[in-house]
Protein backbone atom coordinates (compact mmCIF):
# COMPACT_ATOMS: atom_id res chain seq x y z
CA UNK A 1 0.00 0.00 0.00
CA UNK A 2 1.74 3.49 -0.88
CA UNK A 3 2.04 5.86 1.63
CA UNK A 4 -0.49 8.77 1.69
CA UNK A 5 0.99 12.34 0.48
CA UNK A 6 -0.45 15.98 -0.06
CA UNK A 7 -3.25 15.97 -2.26
CA UNK A 8 -1.78 18.50 -5.35
CA UNK A 9 -4.97 20.29 -6.21
CA UNK A 10 -4.79 21.46 -2.49
CA UNK A 11 -2.10 24.06 -1.85
CA UNK A 12 -0.25 24.20 1.32
CA UNK A 13 -2.53 21.15 2.63
CA UNK A 14 -0.83 18.17 4.63
CA UNK A 15 -1.53 14.44 4.59
CA UNK A 16 -1.63 14.32 8.44
CA UNK A 17 -0.63 10.65 8.47
CA UNK A 18 1.87 11.02 6.45
CA UNK A 19 3.61 14.21 8.40
CA UNK A 20 2.48 12.18 11.62
CA UNK A 21 -0.06 15.24 12.05
CA UNK A 22 -2.84 14.15 14.22
CA UNK A 23 -6.14 16.43 14.39
CA UNK A 24 -8.67 14.31 15.92
CA UNK A 25 -9.18 14.32 19.73
CA UNK A 26 -7.95 11.29 21.68
CA UNK A 27 -9.93 8.54 23.28
CA UNK A 28 -10.62 8.50 26.70
CA UNK A 29 -8.48 4.72 26.36
CA UNK A 30 -5.64 6.56 23.99
CA UNK A 31 -5.57 9.60 26.89
CA UNK A 32 -5.12 7.17 29.48
CA UNK A 33 -2.25 5.56 27.31
CA UNK A 34 -1.01 8.57 26.65
CA UNK A 35 -0.64 9.69 30.26
CA UNK A 36 1.21 6.70 31.62
CA UNK A 37 3.43 6.90 29.01
CA UNK A 38 4.49 10.56 29.73
CA UNK A 39 4.30 9.67 33.64
CA UNK A 40 6.50 7.29 33.29
CA UNK A 41 9.12 9.70 31.10
CA UNK A 42 8.90 12.96 33.85
CA UNK A 43 9.54 10.20 35.92
CA UNK A 44 12.75 9.03 34.27
CA UNK A 45 13.81 12.83 33.70
CA UNK A 46 13.39 13.87 37.25
CA UNK A 47 15.53 11.06 38.90
CA UNK A 48 18.63 11.01 36.65
CA UNK A 49 18.54 14.67 36.80
CA UNK A 50 18.62 14.14 40.47
CA UNK A 51 21.83 11.91 40.17
CA UNK A 52 22.99 13.94 37.41
CA UNK A 53 26.58 13.78 39.46
CA UNK A 54 26.44 9.97 39.51
CA UNK A 55 27.57 7.52 37.27
CA UNK A 56 24.09 5.61 36.99
CA UNK A 57 22.54 8.51 35.67
CA UNK A 58 21.65 8.86 32.27
CA UNK A 59 21.64 12.58 31.79
CA UNK A 60 24.72 13.00 33.18
CA UNK A 61 25.52 16.64 31.16
CA UNK A 62 22.68 19.17 29.77
CA UNK A 63 23.11 18.38 26.14
CA UNK A 64 21.92 14.32 27.27
CA UNK A 65 19.16 15.86 29.55
CA UNK A 66 17.82 17.74 26.44
CA UNK A 67 18.12 14.48 24.49
CA UNK A 68 16.49 12.71 27.46
CA UNK A 69 13.47 15.72 27.23
CA UNK A 70 12.60 15.47 23.76
CA UNK A 71 10.71 12.76 23.24
CA UNK A 72 8.13 14.06 25.57
CA UNK A 73 8.33 17.65 23.83
CA UNK A 74 7.25 15.90 20.43
CA UNK A 75 4.35 13.69 22.12
CA UNK A 76 2.93 16.27 23.77
CA UNK A 77 2.87 18.31 20.81
CA UNK A 78 1.58 15.77 19.00
CA UNK A 79 -1.51 15.74 20.86
CA UNK A 80 -4.24 17.20 19.09
CA UNK A 81 -5.73 21.05 19.24
CA UNK A 82 -8.98 19.89 19.60
CA UNK A 83 -10.89 19.80 23.10
CA UNK A 84 -11.03 18.20 25.33
CA UNK A 85 -7.41 16.61 24.02
CA UNK A 86 -6.48 20.36 23.88
CA UNK A 87 -6.71 21.13 27.45
CA UNK A 88 -3.96 17.97 28.28
CA UNK A 89 -1.78 19.53 25.71
CA UNK A 90 -1.52 22.87 27.40
CA UNK A 91 -1.47 21.49 31.05
CA UNK A 92 1.50 19.19 29.66
CA UNK A 93 3.35 21.56 27.64
CA UNK A 94 3.40 23.87 30.44
CA UNK A 95 4.77 20.83 33.38
CA UNK A 96 7.39 20.19 30.53
CA UNK A 97 8.48 24.07 30.06
CA UNK A 98 8.43 24.23 33.86
CA UNK A 99 10.76 21.13 34.52
CA UNK A 100 13.77 21.84 31.81
CA UNK A 101 13.52 25.68 32.61
CA UNK A 102 14.01 24.55 36.51
CA UNK A 103 16.48 21.69 35.44
CA UNK A 104 19.09 23.75 32.97
CA UNK A 105 20.87 25.52 35.96
CA UNK A 106 21.55 22.53 37.78
CA UNK A 107 24.29 21.65 34.83
CA UNK A 108 27.45 23.43 33.73
CA UNK A 109 27.42 25.69 30.77
CA UNK A 110 29.38 24.72 27.59
CA UNK A 111 29.71 25.71 24.07
CA UNK A 112 27.80 22.88 22.82
CA UNK A 113 25.43 22.22 25.74
CA UNK A 114 24.33 26.07 24.99
CA UNK A 115 23.64 25.45 21.43
CA UNK A 116 21.88 22.43 22.28
CA UNK A 117 19.92 24.58 24.30
CA UNK A 118 18.88 27.09 22.16
CA UNK A 119 17.73 24.12 19.50
CA UNK A 120 15.45 22.98 22.11
CA UNK A 121 14.40 26.44 23.17
CA UNK A 122 13.61 27.30 19.59
CA UNK A 123 11.12 24.23 19.00
CA UNK A 124 9.55 24.66 22.39
CA UNK A 125 8.48 28.13 21.20
CA UNK A 126 7.66 27.19 18.06
CA UNK A 127 5.26 24.60 20.21
CA UNK A 128 3.67 26.87 22.33
CA UNK A 129 3.20 28.97 19.28
CA UNK A 130 1.22 25.73 17.73
CA UNK A 131 -0.38 25.52 21.19
CA UNK A 132 -1.57 29.42 21.36
CA UNK A 133 -3.34 29.14 17.69
CA UNK A 134 -4.83 26.55 18.23
CA UNK A 135 -2.67 24.37 15.13
CA UNK A 136 -1.94 20.84 15.07
CA UNK A 137 2.12 20.00 15.31
CA UNK A 138 4.28 18.84 12.38
CA UNK A 139 6.75 16.59 13.52
CA UNK A 140 8.95 17.36 10.84
CA UNK A 141 8.69 20.94 10.04
CA UNK A 142 8.93 21.48 13.99
CA UNK A 143 5.77 24.18 13.31
CA UNK A 144 2.50 24.18 13.92
CA UNK A 145 -0.35 23.75 11.02
CA UNK A 146 -3.94 25.34 10.75
CA UNK A 147 -6.02 22.66 10.84
CA UNK A 148 -8.18 23.48 8.39
CA UNK A 149 -5.00 22.93 5.95
CA UNK A 150 -5.06 19.20 6.73
CA UNK A 151 -5.70 16.46 4.67
CA UNK A 152 -7.27 13.18 6.66
CA UNK A 153 -5.35 10.23 4.91
CA UNK A 154 -8.66 8.16 5.92
CA UNK A 155 -11.49 10.02 4.35
CA UNK A 156 -8.84 12.22 1.62
CA UNK A 157 -10.72 15.26 2.95
CA UNK A 158 -9.47 18.88 5.29
CA UNK A 159 -10.16 18.91 8.62
CA UNK A 160 -12.13 21.25 8.02
CA UNK A 161 -15.42 18.81 7.89
CA UNK A 162 -14.80 18.03 11.54
CA UNK A 163 -17.42 19.07 13.57
CA UNK A 164 -16.08 22.93 14.91
CA UNK A 165 -15.73 23.99 18.53
CA UNK A 166 -15.35 27.26 19.90
CA UNK A 167 -11.78 28.63 19.83
CA UNK A 168 -11.85 29.43 23.60
CA UNK A 169 -11.88 25.02 24.34
CA UNK A 170 -9.09 24.53 21.69
CA UNK A 171 -6.45 27.23 23.44
CA UNK A 172 -4.49 27.68 26.61
CA UNK A 173 -7.23 29.41 29.34
CA UNK A 174 -6.30 32.76 30.45
CA UNK A 175 -4.97 31.42 33.63
CA UNK A 176 -2.75 29.46 31.43
CA UNK A 177 -1.37 31.69 29.65
CA UNK A 178 -0.29 34.17 32.75
CA UNK A 179 1.36 31.03 34.00
CA UNK A 180 2.90 30.84 30.67
CA UNK A 181 4.44 34.25 30.73
CA UNK A 182 5.23 34.36 34.58
CA UNK A 183 7.27 31.07 33.81
CA UNK A 184 8.90 32.07 30.69
CA UNK A 185 9.95 35.33 32.28
CA UNK A 186 11.50 34.19 35.81
CA UNK A 187 12.79 31.10 33.88
CA UNK A 188 14.26 33.66 31.51
CA UNK A 189 15.75 35.86 34.33
CA UNK A 190 17.27 32.64 36.27
CA UNK A 191 19.09 31.72 32.59
CA UNK A 192 20.59 34.77 32.17
CA UNK A 193 22.31 34.15 36.15
CA UNK A 194 23.23 31.31 34.72
CA UNK A 195 25.09 32.38 31.25
CA UNK A 196 26.53 34.48 33.96
CA UNK A 197 28.74 31.69 35.66
CA UNK A 198 29.83 30.32 31.86
CA UNK A 199 34.21 30.79 32.28
CA UNK A 200 35.50 30.56 28.56
CA UNK A 201 38.31 28.33 28.25
CA UNK A 202 39.76 30.82 25.81
CA UNK A 203 40.05 33.79 27.76
CA UNK A 204 39.86 34.12 31.34
CA UNK A 205 39.03 38.10 31.25
CA UNK A 206 36.32 37.82 28.79
CA UNK A 207 32.51 38.24 30.35
CA UNK A 208 29.60 35.38 28.99
CA UNK A 209 28.17 38.55 26.72
CA UNK A 210 30.93 38.64 24.90
CA UNK A 211 31.50 34.86 24.89
CA UNK A 212 28.00 34.31 23.76
CA UNK A 213 28.64 36.83 20.65
CA UNK A 214 32.11 35.18 20.10
CA UNK A 215 30.30 31.51 19.64
CA UNK A 216 27.57 33.67 17.57
CA UNK A 217 24.81 32.81 20.28
CA UNK A 218 24.42 35.97 21.80
CA UNK A 219 21.33 36.94 19.66
CA UNK A 220 19.55 33.68 20.09
CA UNK A 221 19.62 33.60 24.12
CA UNK A 222 18.81 37.76 23.33
CA UNK A 223 15.61 36.44 21.64
CA UNK A 224 14.46 33.33 23.74
CA UNK A 225 10.62 32.55 23.63
CA UNK A 226 10.71 36.01 21.34
CA UNK A 227 7.41 34.30 19.72
CA UNK A 228 5.33 32.98 22.72
CA UNK A 229 5.94 35.94 24.65
CA UNK A 230 4.58 38.00 21.89
CA UNK A 231 1.78 36.01 21.06
CA UNK A 232 0.57 36.00 24.99
CA UNK A 233 1.57 39.89 24.99
CA UNK A 234 -2.33 40.78 23.85
CA UNK A 235 -2.98 40.00 27.66
CA UNK A 236 -5.07 43.47 28.84
CA UNK A 237 -7.25 43.67 31.62
CA UNK A 238 -10.84 44.83 31.48
CA UNK A 239 -12.74 45.98 34.45
CA UNK A 240 -11.42 42.81 36.40
CA UNK A 241 -11.79 40.39 33.87
CA UNK A 242 -8.94 39.16 31.31
CA UNK A 243 -9.80 39.54 27.34
CA UNK A 244 -7.44 37.96 25.01
CA UNK A 245 -7.89 39.68 21.63
CA UNK A 246 -8.42 36.85 18.63
CA UNK A 247 -10.25 34.55 20.81
CA UNK A 248 -13.74 34.47 18.90
CA UNK A 249 -13.92 32.32 16.20
CA UNK A 250 -13.87 28.53 16.13
CA UNK A 251 -11.32 25.22 15.92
Amino acid sequence: MSSPTPRPDVPGCHAAEHHGIHAHALTPVQERRLLDNLDERFLALTRNLKKRSEPSSATPTLTAYLAAARPLLVLILQIPPRPPSASLRSALLLRLSGDVLHAVPGYAPSPDALRDLLDWFAILDQGWLAVLRAQAWDPLEHRGVPLESIIDAATDSTTSSLPAAPLSACVPSQTERARLRSLLVTGTSALEEWLATYAPPEDGSEDYGEALARMGLQQGFDELFMGTLGEIGVLRGAEGEHLVEGMTGTC
